[in-house]
């Protein structure tokens, strides 16, 4: 029906019955009677329409659809479209904060900075790693000027120049940041930062790596190949060539020994190989790398070890090359006539596989870098031992294999304690009869 007629009909009607009862008690009364009421009447018409406009004034000052009044006659049809509309901006509304706080929520979640600014670089949002990124504050710095936040010239030069096509690598706050300003709407930008510290640590470690393993084969090669030259111009007695077959030889083997290392570490920290748990019997374990130990150190130290804790579910093999890079470290770093200890017990922490000697010992400045690829504390001494430098590093990606730690306590010209920790989860369940665990501290 035409909203017209639905809005004007009634109120002629209205209309049409007061002056009906006007013009009757006219007839029945008289004029004054008749002109009184019809007064009356329209002064309740115009009260009720000025109630109702107040009401509406009101309602406006705080528009809740709550709050709504029913209304009469032609108000009722305006106060219920009010209804709706206010309904359905309350629905609206109500989208819209979820919205947002999903928005906040991601952008909290994101490991990228975001800073939204103004066509003037006055801070307006920040999500917590643009905040750790750059040091700024969500809530102190709100207003402020961006740029005045930032202090970096080649960030100030990059705002400068305005040529936002290509990003900024900045060094700031001992990090490393790729910042790209993104321009939206008409008089907002973004700014996003990207932490790069530890993709350039990555980097760096991986040149490091390719650096340091191009060196250590070089140099037999280089034996090598000179030893070979040597004999393929000259006549050499039987004497000499003997000591350089066996140079060749001794630096042939250092380098199947690097190699071998090398895939040893690819292959723990490739996700193609996982690690086959089995159950590994630690008596067995340790006393053949008292074995391996006894035999390397040809009688010069005193080796023994101590087995107390369970068996656990691992990888035989990767934790005999574990442990047993610990106990050879033990005795090339040892003096002759020192002891090595070996010990296996569970503590209350953990497992704990320990190699303690006393040994030469090593300063704190060293000891968090012991892990890394071809560090050495002592470069010769190594080389003289037949390090590869990729020992520890081994260790270390094992025991992450299997849940655990190497903790290094020691101190220079008093020995060394290198401890292998595995997690308590480790321990392998009670066979039906389990075999008793033999101690021997025999040197």
């Amino acid at each position: 029906m035409n909203p017209k007629l639905l809005f004007w009909v009634p109120a002629v009607l209205r209309m049409g019955l007061i002056l009906a009862g006007v013009g009757v008690l006219w007839m029945l009364f008289g004029a004054t009677p008749a002109l009184a009421l019809g007064l009356v009447a329209m002064g309740a018409l115009v009260f009720i329409q000025l109630g109702y406009l107040y009401q509406l004034s009101d309602w406006l000052d705080n528009p809740e659809s709550s709050r709504l009044p029913d209304g009469w006659g032609a108000w009722t049809n305006i106060f219920s479209r009010l209804y709706r509309l206010r309904r359905d901006d309350e629905k609206s509304q109500t989208e819209l904060t979820e919205w947002l706080a999903r928005f906040r929520q991601a952008m909290h979640l994101l490991p990228d900075g975001v800073v939204i600014m103004d066509d003037v670089l006055f801070l307006e949002w920040c999500n917590p790693a643009a905040e750790q990124h750059l040091g700024l504050s969500g809530q102190r710095d709100k207003g402020m000027r961006v740029t005045n936040l930032i202090r970096s010239p080649d960030f100030m030069d990059y705002i400068i120049l305005g040529r936002y096509e290509q990003p900024l690598t900045l060094s700031f706050r001992e990090r490393k940041l790729i910042v790209h300003i993104i321009p939206f709407e008409n008089r907002r930008q973004i700014l996003v930062t990207h932490d790069a510290t530890e993709t350039e640590r990555t980097e760096m470690m991986r040149r490091d790596f390719i650096a340091n393993a191009s060196h250590e084969l070089r140099t037999p090669l280089t034996v090598i190949v000179g030893f070979l030259e040597i004999a393929a111009m000259e006549e050499l007695d039987k004497q000499t060539r003997n000591a350089h077959l066996k140079l060749m030889t001794e630096q042939g083997h250092r380098m199947q020994h690097l190699i071998e290392d090398m895939l040893t570490l690819s292959r723990l920290e490739s996700v193609d190989y996982p690690m086959r748990p089995e159950r590994v019997e630690l008596h067995k374990l340790v006393a053949q790398v008292q074995r391996d130990a006894r035999g390397l150190s040809a009688g010069k130290h005193e080796i023994t070890m101590a087995v107390s804790g369970p068996d656990i579910v691992g990888s035989y093999d990767e934790l005999y090359s574990a442990f047993g890079n610990l106990a050879s470290n033990a005795v090339r770093y040892t003096p002759a006539g020192g002891t090595i200890h070996l010990t296996w017990k569970e503590g209350v922490s953990g497992l704990k596989f320990t190699v303690e000697d006393t040994g030469i010992g090593i300063s704190p400045e060293h000891i968090s870098r012991l892990t890394e690829r071809f560090y050495r504390v002592d470069k010769s001494r190594s080389r003289e031992t037949q390090g590869t430098g990729l020992g520890l590093a081994i260790v270390k990606h094992v025991l992450l294999r299997h849940g655990g730690v190497l903790q290094i306590k020691s101190e220079a010209g008093k020995g060394s304690s290198f401890i292998a920790c595995l997690p308590k989860a480790a321990i392998a369940p009670e066979q039906p009869n389990p075999p008793e665990l033999l101690l021997s501290n025999a040197p």
